[in-house]
């Protein structure tokens, strides 16, 4: 079987999969639970100094249901911690002591000024953590407060904290990154220039999830108010692999370790994770949705895939896919590609059809020879594939990558010699750079 041993930045688990920190990581029952369940490794929930942090008692949650009821995010309010600091420092250095085989991190919070981190740092490293999160990311609450993300948005704070934690500890400092800025690099660079031995990414997006329409207050509502919260959950995946590409295949950055982060559900999510760049991943939404033994599937799943594909081990994979991330000046004009559609899978729901004629390339008959009937007409269709995206059968429609064929001077479309076999004519301005 493949090897899912895993070493970040010295911190050895099982595998790769870590449990963020979040509510899942808030106590030792919890963290217990999780690596008896089989979880490489947790970054225990943020722990500050203030003792005046208090969580609302009432939702801390709004959701964004799919129309089968699954859940496509989640929008939170909730704070840090709010148990004391000196019972959570315990309970961490008792599960370190019992789980010796597995991660523990422990995510940090505190104001701006170095003599809170110092002490902070002291505290943690009397524990036997294996390292500290420093959590520049949180949007909501905290920020306020000139922590969380108030912090991750300006790159001389970032690097100035990171700076002085690493002056003041020997444990490895992963800086957790807001994903609410306009470019990761710059945080992520700075970070680096810190003396930082990894970045984790991302952390939850500032929104508000939606509005109850019978009072006007946004969800989750709290006494007929609501406030900006993190969303995360399987909706935010796209924004993190984006992220995770930026800081992989920076040269400036090259070989920094990535904690991969952000709507990671399925083996296939934390694979993606991984092949851009990412050394590990850290799970919350899914397991909040599906509970801890989300990881027997997580691990399974990317052991099978892992032995069919030949991998042995996770070096495998990781940043695999990062030198194929190009800006799109750089894509290949001359790709043709065609939509096809398997008339024994389809269902003659005609959703292709409207999606393409009434806002794409009129490239899907609805009728033929009186019948209802969908097919693709070759001289319309520019490969955008709308159709596939919005086919509610899998694989009922797929993309035909076409090989080199001729141009039909008659009517300048380009024409099928043989099945599978087909050409840019070297006039067509598509092959202009040929």
């Amino acid at each position: 079987m493949a090897d899912l041993r895993n070493d970040f930045i010295g911190i050895k688990s099982p595998n790769p999969f870590w449990l963020a920190s979040a509510p899942p990581t808030d106590k030792a029952y919890n963290v217990e639970r999780a690596f008896k369940a089989g979880w490489g490794g947790v970054v225990w929930k943020t722990l500050g100094f203030d003792p005046h942090i208090v969580n609302v008692n009432g939702p801390r949650y709004g959701a964004v249901w799919g129309p089968d009821r699954s859940l496509l995010a989640l929008n939170n309010i909730e704070l840090i911690t709010d148990r004391p600091l000196e019972i959570n420092l315990q309970e961490i250095k008792q599960v370190k002591r019992d789980w010796p085989d597995r991660a523990l991190v422990t995510s940090l919070m505190v104001p701006c000024e170095e003599t809170y981190w110092e002490e902070m740092l002291k505290k943690v490293e009397d524990t036997g953590s294996d390292g500290v999160e420093l959590n520049f990311g949180c949007p909501h609450g905290m920020s306020e407060r000139g922590m969380g993300s108030a912090v991750g948005q300006v790159p001389e704070y970032i690097e100035m904290v990171t700076r002085w934690c690493k002056s003041h500890t020997r444990m490895p400092v992963i800086v957790k990154l807001t994903p609410n800025i306009t470019d990761i690099r710059y945080p992520a660079k700075a970070a680096l220039n810190g003396g930082a031995d990894a970045v984790s990414l991302i952390n939850t997006v500032s929104s508000i999830i939606s509005v109850n329409l019978d009072n006007f207050s946004p969800e989750p509502s709290i006494d007929g108010k609501g406030s900006h919260g993190g969303m995360c959950g399987p909706a935010v995946k796209p924004i993190a692999l984006n992220m995770v590409a930026n800081i992989a295949g920076d040269n400036e950055m090259k070989n920094f370790p990535i904690s991969g982060i952000g709507g990671i559900t399925t083996w296939r999510d934390a694979a993606e994770f991984l092949s851009l760049g990412a050394s590990n991943v850290q799970v919350c939404t899914a397991a909040m949705t599906y509970g801890f033994k989300i990881i027997e599937d997580l691990k399974e799943g990317l052991n099978n895939w892992m032995d069919k594909s030949g991998h042995n081990n996770l070096s495998d994979i990781i940043g695999r896919a990062v030198p194929n991330v190009t800006d799109w000046q750089y894509l290949n004009l001359n790709y043709v590609a065609k939509a096809r559609i398997n008339q024994d899978s389809c269902i003659k729901c005609g959703r292709c059809h409207i999606a393409c004629e009434d806002t794409s390339h009129q490239a899907i008959t609805n009728m033929v020879n009186g019948e209802r009937h969908f097919e693709v007409i070759d001289s319309e269709c520019v490969g955008c594939n709308l159709c596939v995206s919005v086919c509610p059968v899998e694989n009922c429609i797929t993309m035909e990558p076409l090989s080199p064929g001729q141009l039909d001077e008659r009517t300048g479309e380009i024409v099928k010699k043989e099945a599978g076999d087909w050409t840019v004519h070297p006039n067509n301005p598509a092959n202009a750079a040929e």
